[in-house]
């Protein structure tokens, strides 16, 4: 199974994710924001980000656009809440696999995580 570095702000979201992709067999790190997340990403090697975008300290945008210019390999899984912050990620589709829209069924993410690390 693959290694999930989990970058989100919201704690209960975190750790409703975090346990439902460990229960598919995953291993999983957390970061409550981008900044923290480039710094775990800095520590170890991870198969794919699933990052928020809106974030406090350094968004999920620029997270992106930082981890996939020092980890070319490592797959990146956005999430958001927000229309307008979709449309942020734009530019990011040649390295983002996919944006998933909040709120999400625990299905749907599961689902997602795999179509991105079957990629």
């Amino acid at each position: 199974m693959a290694k999930i570095l989990i970058t989100e702000d919201e704690d209960s979201l975190r750790s409703f994710v975090a346990r439902a992709l460990r229960l598919d067999g995953h291993i999983t790190a957390e970061a409550a924001d981008g900044a923290e997340g480039l710094e775990r990403l800095a520590e170890e090697e991870f198969d794919l980000l699933l990052s928020d975008i809106r974030m406090p300290v350094m968004d999920g945008i620029e997270l992106a656009h930082r981890a996939a210019a020092s980890h070319p390999n490592l797959r990146i899984l956005l999430m958001t809440g927000y229309a307008d912050q979709r449309e942020r990620a734009d530019d990011l589709m040649t390295k983002v696999i996919d944006v998933v829209d909040k709120p999400f069924a625990l299905p749907d993410i599961r689902r997602a995580v795999a179509r991105a690390l079957a990629a």
